[in-house]
Order: C-alpha cells, then sequence, then structure tokens
C-alpha cells in the first residue's frame, strides 16, 4: 500500500500562502483518489480538495479559488497550493491516499493562519 508524507505546513499571516506536499511511499499500488482533509480545534474533519488519477480535481466550496490541487502520478505526489489564507484555514491538513482496497492517511502538517 502507498503510505502518505507530509510536509510544508506552517505559520503564515492572512492573506499569505503556503504550499503542501505529500509523497507516496511504499509498494507501487495504483492510486486512484489523493486528497487533502484537514481538523480544526472542535470541529470534524472535512475534506478541503481531492484529486482522481485522471486528473479531476475536486474543491470544498470554502477553498474554491484560493486552493489549488495538483498531482504528479509520475512521482506519485499530491501539492496543495493554499493562497489567500484566512484565520478560519487553520488547522492540521491530513493526506489521504486512496486505492483499491486501502484508504491511508497521513501524520498531518500544521498550517496556522494568524497575524
Amino acid at each position: 500500500q502507498m503510505q502518505p508524507v507530509e510536509s510544508g505546513g506552517g505559520l503564515v499571516q492572512p492573506g499569505g500562502s503556503l504550499r503542501l506536499s505529500c509523497a507516496a511511499s511504499g509498494s507501487s499500488f495504483s492510486i486512484d483518489f489523493m486528497g487533502w482533509y484537514r481538523e480544526a480545534p472542535g470541529k470534524q474533519r472535512e475534506y478541503v480538495a481531492f484529486i482522481s488519477s485522471g486528473n479531476s480535481p475536486i474543491y470544498a466550496d470554502s477553498v474554491k479559488g484560493r486552493f489549488t490541487i495538483s498531482r504528479d502520478n509520475a512521482k506519485n505526489t499530491v501539492d496543495l497550493q493554499m493562497n489567500s489564507l484566512k484565520p478560519e484555514d487553520t488547522a492540521i491538513y491530513r493526506c489521504n491516499l486512496a486505492g483499491p482496497g486501502y484508504s491511508n492517511w497521513g501524520q498531518g502538517t500544521q498550517v496556522t493562519v494568524s497575524s
């Protein structure tokens, strides 16, 4: 199975940008969907964006027009470019990889948007 490893979180001011990256490690299984979810304090996990193997992205309404998900099938990586960040984007962001018979989560990376 493919295990996700995230990088790229941090502290940024409102209006700023961050880029998250997720690399899949492990055996060469096919990855149907690669996605990003987030968990904010006191809130349920919510999806942010995910992308199919055919590079069709889906975004949550709260991030449309600000975030862009991209996937490199050759490298088994998925990135999330986050622009115009808001304090309500503060959360732990987790990468999810899903394929035949599996759905694996990364450890998560903290994104904090604060002045």
